[in-house]
């Protein structure tokens, strides 16, 4: 059984679907006209069947939206003067966010609406959603693409090009009211950890971690809450315990530092975050001081890292630039693995390294950074801790961020002390 919520609000299904479908509206008038001429296309279609949703299509319909069958809307920049024409051709109800020109007693199907539609406006350059490096940007399905081409003809389908550029740019900038509403989010994510690394939920020598990571599942499902991935919890001990509880051991005990990986999604925006806790022996008030002389080294790293995030810099830049700096810093085995975060779990924007790949991510590295995104400051460092032995022990530490003209804000802070249990 979940234990009763007590953390920041969380609305109901209506109330969020009014502030998606606001939230939504402003985004269609302000931010799809901007990166659309930015990246260079006076026209974006988008195709895709209903149960096999592109991911740019399912961010751009209505809360409480039905599409059935097959969907195709298109955008068209009709000049600064008149702004963009959004246009639905299929049955899914828009709420008044499109334009409907196609329906059941229309005379011509919809390929053929769709023809009559780009004929007449005459683009010169046509998005599609193909892309062989961000995957988010690739929901155009081969056998759509074919009917695609077949029904614009030679001559119009000669224009299709990847729409992979605006598809980023739509994907990853998040408009003020959404900066505001993450970092909501973020104080929400924090709480359901804050609730799973307490003695509300942990009884130490009782508890496992599979018991923490359903409760944090359970809970995060009874208000409503997606979870972003599969939760994680696990145990850091020293080699001591460990010969003591066997290798096996997945009780939470005294002694054990817990760590975990675990992320909601709320209003369309996905939170991942890493904490550690420490579970306090008898008579301790706090975690042995090797273990927060670890954590502060990552903390360290993050302040390196996030310092030289810079607007026009690519991922792979930004990761050479951060380890060189921590390097010289001499922090021990700094290892950095973020990425974009917002609408979409690890896309569409900048990737700053993997955990296997610390040199260069050919393509997705190779995205540049843009004002108004958000990013794992996700990383570790490997400290030896005195009090077990000299033992070298990682220290992993996660905290989304938003990057904008103002510089970096750790949304709804950062953790700088242990969650004691």
């Amino acid at each position: 059984m979940s234990t009763h919520y007590t953390g920041p609000s969380v609305l109901g299904v209506r109330q969020r679907s009014a502030v998606v479908n606001e939230v939504l509206r402003e985004r269609l008038d302000t931010l799809l006209p901007a990166v659309m001429r930015e990246t260079g296309f006076d026209m974006w279609i988008i195709v895709c069947n209903e149960d096999n949703y592109d991911p740019v299509f399912k961010t751009m319909i209505p809360w409480d939206c039905w599409a059935p069958i097959l969907q195709i809307v298109v955008f068209y920049d009709q000049g600064a003067d008149r702004g963009i024409e959004r246009l639905n051709v299929s049955l899914t109800g828009m709420a008044g966010l499109m334009t409907d020109t196609w329906n059941l007693n229309s005379d011509d199907d919809q390929w053929t609406t769709l023809r009559k539609i780009v004929e007449a406006r005459n683009p010169k350059r046509i998005g599609i959603n193909e892309s062989d490096v961000i995957w988010a940007a690739d929901g155009l399905t081969a056998s759509l693409k074919a009917k695609l081409v077949d029904t614009l003809g030679p001559e119009l389908s000669s224009r299709l090009v990847s729409a992979e550029k605006v598809a980023i740019r739509w994907l990853e900038t998040l408009i003020p009211a959404e900066l505001v509403l993450f970092q909501h989010a973020c104080a929400i994510a924090h709480h359901l950890i804050k609730v799973c690394f307490s003695r509300e939920v942990i009884t130490p020598g009782v508890t496992t971690c599979d018991d923490v990571r359903w409760h944090y599942w359970q809970l995060a499902t009874d208000l409503g809450l997606p979870v972003s991935f599969s939760p994680f919890f696990g145990i850091y001990r020293s080699e001591e315990n460990k010969a003591r509880w066997g290798e096996g051991d997945r009780v939470i005990r005294p002694g054990d530092m817990l760590h975990c990986d675990v992320g909601v999604e709320y209003l369309r925006l996905l939170t991942d975050h890493q904490e550690l806790a420490y579970v306090l022996r008898p008579g301790e008030t706090d975690a042995p001081k090797g273990l927060r002389d670890g954590m502060a080294l990552a903390n360290r790293l993050q302040e390196i890292f996030t310092g030289t995030w810079e607007k026009g810099l690519t991922g792979n830049e930004i990761l050479a630039r951060a380890l060189a700096r921590a390097r010289e810093e001499g922090l021990p085995k700094p290892k950095i693995y973020s990425h974009s975060l917002g609408h979409l779990l690890h896309e569409p924007g900048p990737l700053m390294g993997l955990p296997w790949e610390q040199e260069s991510c050919p393509g997705r590295g190779d995205v540049a950074m843009s004002y108004n995104t958000a990013y794992t400051v996700e990383l570790n460092v490997r400290s030896t801790v005195p009090e077990w032995g000299g033992q070298e022990v990682v220290f992993p530490l996660e905290q989304d961020a938003a990057f904008t003209e103002d510089g970096v804000i750790f949304l709804d802070g950062r953790q700088m002390t242990f969650r004691l249990i």
